[in-house]
């Protein structure tokens, strides 16, 4: 009974939780946008999008090299080897541009959300800001929302751009495959609506998933310094449990079936 009880106790927990996020969230989104503000979305698009790029860059064209050569070594045994570039951009664009393009960005990018929010709550600028008339959801809020929106999606698609880059390298450059049987293979096997579309949607529904959990954990986070330690660990465990489950979900209903 006792077990019962605490499972019972964390559901409801759970369940209250996900509905102030809700509440929080549309509040957040719904507010009526103002000209004098864009400068606050401008700054959050080089914060969230553009200090990311290098750890994206970096990342997605050694993930690259890495499916070129792992990829050869099993195409090889088949003589298939002229069906890596196909292997390679459909790895990327389906599954690992969107996920691992979404990991990094929660590991670099949403914990600084969250760590930076905190702070704000903790030295009582959140507080301060109401005491002025400056709603925070408005002010704090909103900016860091739309700007993690927009960016996750197109660093997805940085990432998948050099990451094919890296592996047409390896492949032609380092293991002497035919560069034009690599673009040919890759260009007849990937389908726009297909793949690169529904890539983008993928990366489209992380990005809020992501960043709703950013902001909502440093907006509720403990006014400690503690505090702002756990509340930035939740949202890189958080961010990328649910990364992995939506992928799953995701992936069942828009591949499944395909030829």
């Amino acid at each position: 009974m006792g077990f019962l009880g605490s499972l019972g106790r964390h559901i409801l927990k759970f369940i209250q939780a996900l509905g102030f996020s809700s509440v929080f969230l549309f509040q957040a989104l719904l507010t009526k946008p103002r000209l004098k503000s864009f400068h606050l979305l401008l700054k959050q698009f080089y914060v969230v999008g553009v200090l990311s790029l290098p750890i994206i860059i970096f990342a997605g064209f050694f993930v690259g090299m890495v499916l070129g050569l792992q990829g050869y070594t099993v195409l090889v045994k088949y003589g298939a080897e002229s069906a890596l570039g196909q292997m390679i951009a459909l790895t990327l664009v389906r599954e690992l541009g969107p996920v691992l393009g979404g990991l990094l960005f929660a590991g670099r990018a949403c914990s600084a959300l969250t760590a930076e929010i905190a702070l704000l709550k903790t030295t009582e600028q959140l507080d301060s800001l109401r005491l002025l008339g400056v709603d925070p959801l408005h002010r704090v809020i909103a900016p860091r929302l739309w700007a993690g929106f927009f960016c996750l999606p197109m660093l997805v698609l940085i990432f998948n751009a050099v990451a094919i880059y890296g592996g047409y390298w390896i492949s032609v450059d380092w293991l002497g495959i035919d560069g034009g049987s690599f673009w040919s293979s890759m260009q007849s096997s990937v389908d726009f609506r297909q793949d690169i579309i529904n890539g983008v949607i993928k990366s489209i529904v992380f990005a809020i998933a992501v960043t709703w959990i950013a902001v909502y954990q440093g907006y509720v986070a403990s006014p400690t310094s503690e505090g702002i330690g756990y509340a930035t660990t939740r949202t890189v465990v958080y961010s990328s449990l649910v990364i992995l489950a939506l992928d799953f979900i995701l992936t069942a209903v828009m591949f499944t079936g395909l030829k």
